[in-house]
């Protein structure tokens, strides 16, 4: 890669692609053979106690139609439930099943499998440092998510 294009955004994106790689033949080989890639956008905005659907596009930053084609895709596969929101009968509320709770497990496990690879190929201490860094990075772009103009 050139340093031209070795921007943020694309030194974050191929690590995640290749960790993309590898998660999601292995969830097919433990007998998750159906979930998809796409899956991970309802997956890492699914809090424990559910949410509704226009709540998860938001945080993914998807339209409600394409959240709710995911989350319907996901309910068929056993992943998700639907089920009327208690505070608002025109919405519903979605939450994971048992299913999709191994699913989630399988994948954290598979990721800490992939940083102890990346720990082995560039030391323990700079992974911990990315780490932290990353997780700094979040916590701040929860204060101020949007940048200043430029």
């Amino acid at each position: 890669m050139t340093e031209s294009k070795a921007t943020l955004g694309a030194l974050l994106r191929r690590p995640y692609e290749w960790l993309s790689e590898v998660i999601y033949p292995e969830l097919a080989a433990r007998g998750f053979n159906d979930v998809r890639p796409a899956f991970s956008a309802v997956l890492r905005n699914l809090p424990a106690s559910g949410a509704r659907v226009s709540d998860l596009a938001a945080r993914a930053g998807m339209t409600k139609q394409s959240m709710g084609y995911l989350v319907d895709q996901m309910q068929a596969s056993g992943l998700v439930d639907i089920s009327p929101d208690l505070q608002d009968r025109r919405a519903n509320t979605v939450r994971l099943t048992t299913r999709g709770e191994q699913v989630v497990s399988a994948g954290a496990e598979l990721s800490k499998h992939f940083e102890a690879h990346l720990a082995h190929l560039v030391g323990a201490r700079k992974i911990e440092q990315l780490r932290a860094t990353l997780l700094e990075i979040h916590a701040k772009l929860d204060e101020e998510p949007t940048p200043p103009p430029p």
